[in-house]
């Protein structure tokens, strides 16, 4: 591990201005950062501690007052802080209440000593999941490499990666929170050392991999993640999350899916369904969306809705069982909601 500098950050602009006042990224190596921020830090101090990560100036910015609330309000839905923790997500009865997904798929994350940690800005912004990409001694496509390891046929391990949208890059993002987050529609606040503030739909803050190999997400170096915005559910509203994992214990996901339904009776008015651990991002299914819209929610449909889902999967030499796992997963997750 690389010797670097602490800066306890007192707000945002501070933070901020620590990024301003350091030398730019451009001076360093690829591993190396002139600055990184740390909230939780589960993710980032893997990275440090690997050697994939170098930075001069690690800026924490767990304690920045104000970031470490949740507010729901039946016109303005639902705000969570950047720094709310997984457990504090878990523990809240409204989110169980009026947004069942998330809070089953918060309390499929981790282990509870995790998640008293981990927080919701950084959880949605860690680093995809894959051996190589989290290898030193491995320079693939996403580092700046010229090669994919994982793709090859006969000696790369595959068996955990992406079946959909893997044409560039076959790594799955690590956050299954994100894809129950994306299937409310969630928006993420971002403030810049500008002083501004933007906000993005969950679907526009993740990059593909075709789009930008070398980014997983819209975030730049002096960019910091306020909240979470999540719409007010109609009394219509039903949802449902299901994650499935190799073992019972703590385990990282191969396969996961939100659905957030508009019922009417037991007939769907509209969905939406996002797949976790199939691609590089999270992944919304609008094939299977359209499927099961305006129909019956039974076997049969939910069946074809899982069906659909999948005629773009493209697996790889040892993760073709994702196919009828997500098959059966999406099925399962859509007669939940019946």
């Amino acid at each position: 591990m690389n010797k670097f500098s602490w800066y306890e950050a007192k707000s945002v602009e501070d933070a901020l201005e620590q990024v301003n006042s350091t030398l730019s990224d451009e001076l360093y190596e690829p591993t190396q950062k002139a600055s990184v921020f740390k909230s939780g830090g589960i993710d980032v101090f893997d990275w440090v501690k690997e050697g994939l990560l170098k930075p001069q100036k690690i800026i924490n910015i767990r304690n920045i007052p104000g970031l470490d609330q949740i507010s729901y309000d039946r016109k303005e839905g639902l705000h969570i802080g950047s720094n709310v923790t997984l457990a504090e997500i878990a523990s809240n009865p409204e989110i169980k209440s009026q947004y069942l997904a998330l809070h089953q798929a918060v309390n499929h994350a981790a282990t509870p000593q995790l998640r008293n940690v981990s927080t919701l800005g950084g959880n949605i912004a860690q680093r995809n999941r894959c051996w190589y990409f989290r290898s030193a001694d491995h320079d693939c496509f996403r580092k700046g490499g010229d090669r994919c390891f994982a793709r090859h046929s006969e000696t790369g391990e595959n068996e955990n990666h992406a079946i959909l949208d893997n044409g560039t890059c076959v790594s799955v993002h690590a956050s299954s929170i994100a894809t129950a987050l994306m299937a409310f529609n969630a928006s993420v606040v971002i403030a810049n050392a500008e002083g501004k503030q933007k906000t993005v739909q969950m679907d526009d803050f993740f990059v593909s991999a075709g789009e930008d190999i070398a980014m997983e997400n819209i975030l730049q170096a002096k960019e910091i993640i306020t909240e979470i915005i999540l719409p007010p559910p109609s009394k219509n509203t039903k949802s449902a999350y299901i994650k499935q994992v190799a073992r019972e214990s703590y385990d990282w996901s191969l396969a996961d899916v939100a659905v957030v339904m508009e019922v009417s009776g037991n007939t769907c008015k509209s969905a939406s369904i996002v797949l976790g651990a199939a691609a590089p991002v999270p992944y919304r299914s609008v094939e299977a969306q359209q499927a099961i819209e305006s129909k019956t929610i039974n076997s049969d449909n939910a069946t074809a809705a899982a069906k659909a889902a999948m005629t773009k999967a493209r697996p790889l030499s040892k993760n073709d069982y994702k196919v009828p796992l997500f098959v059966s997963t999406i099925k399962q997750t859509i007669l939940e909601i019946a």
